[in-house]
């Protein structure tokens, strides 16, 4: 069953599988649909050094590169058959390159039509942002536009991280800290210029900022495929990874509330097996609610509606799976700023214990007015 994002003017009402305007597909029963998958990074995390590893590996896929032109490291021409009044580009492994000249919707539209038509062939694109580039709106485009939702998939959010710069880049830059937000998936680059103890701390402050993407390292761009295509974060599914450490550090000053406060002001860090990590205080955090009572639904609705049109543009990414009353099925739930989603998921299984889970990843989000909100909404 299909899920649709929908701008939150009219919040969804949950627990209904029909409730969404027939906006963006979010599983992957839509045949035919092209994936897409952002990669995001800030300025010298190795961004090229990837997308080029990726183009020039020999996996039988065609892929469409879109790149912003003000991209700091352009791909290398000896890897482009170039036309200088062509705006899209053949590579010599047949996957073709496109820079933006125009916005980046034009930009599918044209892919898509051409794809369409046979003039070119690809099997997915990929997104290569520039450095200082916010992935919020590039990924709402996928939702937002008909004709693009109607064309592709949006896969996931890669998001490079360069373990030397890092630090600094995170301390200062709040472009950096939204790129970890919005990951589904996080590469640590240029781990190999840095001890183990630095590529540790740095592990540990991250999944503090987002506790749902996986780390890994990626030397001069090295990763397999299996961890860049066919990640399904956008998909609607009934798991909701979350770190298990970032959960266990969590759950020793848990006093007994029906909801886990998932703080990140790292008072309690003696918690985290990591005591000698540095106390940083980022302004992007997540924390998780939980609980083991039903939602009303109606309630709920009402909630988030309205905290979405506060928040929403402080909201990176939300997504749980809630235990709603009236319901036999998970109810699958995501978002992205002002926009969200909802889906009915698997039915709970016999002897399954039915409990709420929700992440939410934001910059300065009120974490005990969401929290409180959330249990307010409670059966």
């Amino acid at each position: 069953m299909a899920a649709h994002l929908q701008h939150s003017a009219s919040p969804p009402y949950l627990g209904l599988p029909h409730f969404l305007s027939e906006r963006a597909t979010m599983t992957n029963t839509s045949k035919g649909l092209i994936p897409a998958t952002i990669l995001t990074g800030f300025l010298g995390s190795g961004k090229t050094t990837l997308l080029k590893r990726v183009l020039s590996e020999a996996h039988g896929q065609k892929i469409a590169v879109i790149e912003n032109e003000f991209g700091e490291e352009n791909i290398d021409t000896d890897i482009l058959v170039t036309d200088a009044k062509e705006q899209i580009i053949q590579m010599n492994n047949g996957c073709v390159c496109c820079t933006i000249r125009e916005d980046l919707r034009t930009t599918l539209s044209d892919l898509a039509a051409k794809r369409r038509k046979g003039e070119l062939q690809f099997d997915r694109v990929i997104i290569e942002t520039t450095g200082l580039a916010d992935p919020g709106p590039v990924a709402q485009t996928f939702f937002m536009d008909d004709e693009i939702a109607e064309s592709y998939l949006l896969d996931s959010i890669l998001t490079l991280v360069d373990a030397k710069h890092a630090e600094e880049q995170l301390n200062t830059r709040q472009e950096a800290r939204r790129q970890i937000g919005f990951a589904d998936q996080i590469f640590i680059s240029k781990s190999d210029l840095v001890d183990a103890a630095a590529v540790d701390a740095l592990t540990h402050r991250i999944k503090h900022m987002n506790p749902r993407a996986p780390v890994h390292k990626a030397h001069f761009g090295e990763a397999p495929l299996s961890q860049i295509f066919d990640l399904r974060g956008f998909n609607l599914n009934a798991k909701l990874e979350i770190d298990p450490d970032f959960l266990k550090a969590d759950d020793a000053h848990d006093h007994g509330h029906d909801h886990a406060h998932h703080d990140h002001d790292h008072e309690h860090g003696e918690h985290c097996n990591h005591p000698h990590h540095h106390v940083h205080d980022d302004d992007v955090k997540s924390f998780v609610f939980r609980s083991e009572k039903a939602f009303n639904p109606a309630k709920l609705e009402d909630f988030l509606g309205a905290i979405v049109q506060v928040y929403g543009p402080k909201m990176l990414r939300y997504k749980g799976v809630l235990y709603m009353k009236g319901s036999d099925k998970k109810v699958i739930f995501q978002g992205v700023h002002q926009l969200m989603g909802s889906d009915l998921g698997p039915k709970w299984m016999p002897g399954e214990k039915k409990a709420s889970k929700m992440v939410f990843i934001g910059i300065d989000l009120p974490k005990e007015i969401l929290l409180q909100g959330m249990e307010g909404c409670l059966v």
